[in-house]
């Protein structure tokens, strides 16, 4: 059997540009020790810190990718939402004169 993935890179990357909520540095952790144990001869061990480093590092990616752009959605639909608030309300802030009034005769 092939030894376990340490995802090593993927953390790195996770600390130093996706650190959703501390969790590129879990992830960091999880996989220096899953290299520590792969180096020892330790493979089941190593697995299992492999898999945590995995997730951690899957939490981490789609915590800065899924969080920016769900924002990024929400400020659109209320912007989107405002103007067509404005232009509804554009009437009711505006004074029409007329020729006539009423109130005089």
């Amino acid at each position: 059997a092939p030894p376990p993935r340490d995802h090593l890179g993927w953390a790195i990357f996770n600390t130093l540009y996706m650190n959703f909520c501390c969790l590129g540095f879990v992830a960091l952790a999880f996989a220096v020790k899953a290299r520590d144990r792969k180096v020892s001869g330790d493979v089941e061990a190593a697995r299992h810190f492999s898999s945590k480093a995995r997730c951690y590092n899957a939490l981490a990616t789609a915590g800065s990718v899924v969080l920016p752009l769900l924002l990024g959605a929400l400020i659109v639909t209320g912007v989107i939402h405002l103007s067509k608030l404005a232009q509804e309300s554009v009437g009711f802030f505006t004074y029409q004169f007329s020729g006539t009034d009423d109130e005089d005769q």
